[in-house]
């Protein structure tokens, strides 16, 4: 298995900057659409545990105030061979200045391509750096 092929590198990072610029402007179709549309489709919150994708709507479509703007910290991503991805994002919280983790593990979807089949989100109260 080759790990980090370019182009799929470059292909998780689209999906994941889709993503990020529907979760900021609150595009809900685009943010269901970025997701595997399958009961066994995770999405572990900050305040929420969300087990297939009915639920993962109904969570969406409740936000209906959007979310708080953030600043990436940190983008990692790995690939593995041409059908996986594991993507993680430190980021900050622009109004309260708290450090989120992000991690999100997309799969290719024939047809579709990349879509998320599982997500994390985390918070700390007081900023963490990364160590290396």
């Amino acid at each position: 298995m080759e790990l980090d092929i370019p182009e799929v590198v470059a292909e998780a990072r689209a999906v994941l900057d889709q993503y990020e610029t529907a979760l900021m402007s609150n595009d809900i179709p685009t943010l269901e659409a970025l997701f595997w549309d399958d009961p066994r489709t995770i999405r572990f919150g900050v305040g929420e545990i969300l087990v297939g994708m009915d639920a993962i709507r109904r969570f969406r479509r409740a936000q209906t105030g959007g979310y708080q703007q953030r600043e990436r910290l940190e983008v990692l991503i790995t690939t593995f061979g041409r059908d996986v991805a594991v993507t993680n994002i430190v980021y900050r919280r622009v109004a309260t200045g708290m450090i989120g983790r992000e991690t999100k593990i997309m799969a290719r979807i024939p047809g579709l391509g990349f879509r998320v089949v599982s997500a994390h989100v985390s918070l700390n109260e007081v900023g963490t750096p990364v160590q290396r």
